[in-house]
């Protein structure tokens, strides 16, 4: 198998109430760690973190090609601008798409709609998402799901805690039920190694306060273990 040396880079610098200048220290380590040829695996925070590890993404993309997002996830993610918000934790897939190295997005366990308008689902498709609910994911099967993403491109994989069912993880600020069980999502991060190269990971938002049974941070840091090692499996 393939010699592979996880490095923690620690936290990157948070200014409480500056968005821009926390994100701007994300981007930048993010940035560092392509540079070194390596895998960023990034642990949120909300979701608004994935619009600079997006960003972080230009240069490498200019040289490597363009990133295919994968999302999972409850909610669309899809706001243009909410209460003059545009850099938050509801902006970041529409974010994603505005970038010309972002070439497609799959969007798997949206089901609830309050987070997006509309308009904002018209959108996303409009530009050429594909969305699937958890029950469509499960009617499909994980084989068809994984035929509907491009085959051999570079993945960006983003996933939300609460795409999985608050009976499993109910440490997230926005619990939504009737999400994923464990092996949905499991088989979906194996397949997605086997069919193409995964150049990002990022998981986000999970409260630990919110589960003092541990149980949800126990499946976050299970998916992303296995998620690594399914990678570097297929790698090597």
């Amino acid at each position: 198998g393939a010699d592979v040396r996880i490095v923690d880079l620690g936290d990157a610098d948070i200014i409480h109430t500056k968005t821009e200048d926390s994100h701007a220290n994300i981007e930048y380590g993010v940035r560092k760690i392509l540079q070194a040829g390596a895998l960023p695996v990034v642990i949120g925070g909300d979701h608004s973190i994935n619009i600079p590890c997006i960003a972080a993404f230009e240069a490498d993309c200019a040289q490597n090609g363009p990133i295919h997002v994968v999302q999972i996830d409850a909610h669309l993610d899809f706001v243009d601008e909410r209460h003059g918000v545009t850099q938050g934790h509801g902006n970041p897939m529409r974010r994603a798409i505005e970038r010309d190295y972002v070439s497609g997005m799959t969007q798997l366990g949206i089901r609830n709609v309050s987070s997006t308008a509309k308009e904002g689902y018209e959108d996303a498709r409009a530009r050429g998402s594909d969305i699937l609910s958890v029950r469509q994911v499960r009617k499909l099967g994980t084989d068809a799901v994984l035929e509907r993403i491009p085959q051999g491109a570079r993945y960006y994989v983003t996933i939300d805690i609460d795409a999985f069912c608050p009976s499993i993880a109910p440490g997230t600020g926005t619990p939504s039920h009737g999400g994923f069980a464990y092996y949905d999502v499991l088989e979906i991060l194996q397949g997605l190694s086997k069919r193409g190269n995964v150049v990002g990971i990022d998981l986000v938002e999970v409260a630990p306060a919110y589960d003092p049974t541990e149980s949800t941070q126990i499946l976050a840091a299970q998916l992303l273990l296995n998620f690594i090692g399914f990678i570097f499996h297929n790698k090597g």
